[in-house]
């Protein structure tokens, strides 16, 4: 579910009618949607057709295709991915994925920040990408989309986008699926409305603003991709041509300072920090927040085994104060039926705290991940024993 319908620019009165431009050309309208024709859609009126294309050419494809790690044991993994300073180029080509399965990719990004002109459109899954540092606009066919450090930016299928980075330095945590990015049902009332107890607002979400709406016939190229295929369109047009568009299926930022986070008595599982729902995972924020404040309550995590999930954490900011040694931009990795908890002597300290400034992002899955060999280069091995005390 989108946050809500919404409309930039100039539409028609009713669908599939003649609109037209002041010259009295006709405007091109393109239907983008989701599950044939029973999902969410958009509309978009654009100056040129956009399947105006004179080439296409075979790409290798961006981001390398995942390959399974030599090491299979099944065992913690903590993955140092800070370690990575940022890489030449835009985003796409210093992606690698650390981890995947059929439902999601996870991957790390660093890259600097020189603009780049590359435009490109994942015509095979949603991505929502958690904006570790940097900041800056996104150009995409529904307008521009300013972001920053703290952001969830969900792109959606099949949206042309280009980055464009204000920042020397740029870290994403991205997370792809085939499926959709979602707001968790449980939040919403019958019609889709966000309830009172969720623990954001339609208000939070920020949506396009200006169309870039180009009357330009410069030939453009467009990186798209689907699954493990790249390929390159050349279009005979400036492909941000829209100059209206409406509906519940476009990209938005969310920033993770404006997740409520929920406390209580006792400790709380982390199904109260869950932000969006995929198919078959769930996405949690872990802000800093008020802890349980209970009688001789441990307001650490508890020792526990997700015997049905995996449990990915993206460490942002701050003490995560069950663990220690881990730094921001470091992920963990638990797989399923192996106990994970606080480190030794955390609980006892934990007893009495009433606050917490750790700000992470928890990806569970529940179908098993592959660890991928580009992770290799991050991880530590001692970490299935750090919780041996001494």
């Amino acid at each position: 579910m989108a946050p809500s319908y919404h409309r930039l620019g100039e539409v028609p009165p009713k669908r599939h009618m003649a609109f037209r431009a002041p010259d009295a050309r006709l405007y091109e309208e393109e239907v983008v949607g989701l599950e044939g024709f029973g999902g969410r859609y958009s509309i978009l009126y654009h100056r040129f057709a956009p399947t105006r294309v004179t080439k296409v050419a075979e790409a290798d494809p961006l981001p390398a295709p995942p390959r399974p790690s030599p090491d299979t044991t099944l065992r913690h993994h903590l993955l140092r991915t800070a370690a990575t300073g940022p890489g030449d180029g835009d985003e796409l080509a210093n992606r690698a994925v650390i981890l995947w399965n059929a439902d999601i990719r996870l991957a790390v990004s660093a890259f600097s920040g020189v603009e780049s002109s590359r435009v490109t459109r994942n015509g095979g899954a949603d991505e929502l990408h958690f904006v570790h540092e940097g900041g800056g606009r996104l150009d995409t066919v529904f307008g521009v989309l300013d972001y920053r450090a703290g952001d969830y930016v969900m792109i959606p299928k099949g949206t042309t986008h280009r980055w464009r980075p204000a920042q020397p330095t740029n870290r994403h945590f991205v997370i792809e699926t085939p499926g959709a990015v979602r707001l968790p049902r449980r939040y919403q009332n019958s019609e889709g409305q966000l309830l009172e107890h969720a623990p954001y607002w339609e208000r939070d979400f920020r949506r396009p603003t200006e169309l870039l709406a180009n009357d330009d016939a410069t030939p453009t190229d467009v990186w798209v991709r689907v699954g493990d295929r790249t390929a390159v369109y050349t279009l005979d047009h400036d492909p941000f041509d829209v100059v209206g568009w409406d509906g519940h299926l476009y990209p938005y930022a969310f920033a993770i300072s404006d997740f409520e986070p929920i406390s209580g008595r006792q400790h709380q599982p982390p199904p109260v920090h869950q932000t969006f729902e995929l198919d078959n995972a769930v996405v949690c924020s872990f802000c800093p927040r008020r802890l349980d404040d209970g009688t001789d309550v441990i307001t650490a995590p508890y020792n526990h085994a997700n015997l049905d999930s995996d449990e990915v954490l993206y460490y942002v900011s701050g003490e995560f104060f069950s663990r220690r040694g881990i730094e921001a931009g470091a992920l963990t990795y638990h797989p399923r039926g192996i106990p994970h908890g606080p480190a030794p002597g955390v609980a006892e300290k934990s007893i009495g705290q009433t606050h917490t400034e750790e700000l992470a992002v928890m990806v569970d899955t529940f179908h098993p991940m592959q660890l991928a060999a580009a992770a290799d280069a991050y991880d530590d091995p001692a970490y299935p024993t750090s919780w041996t005390a001494g």
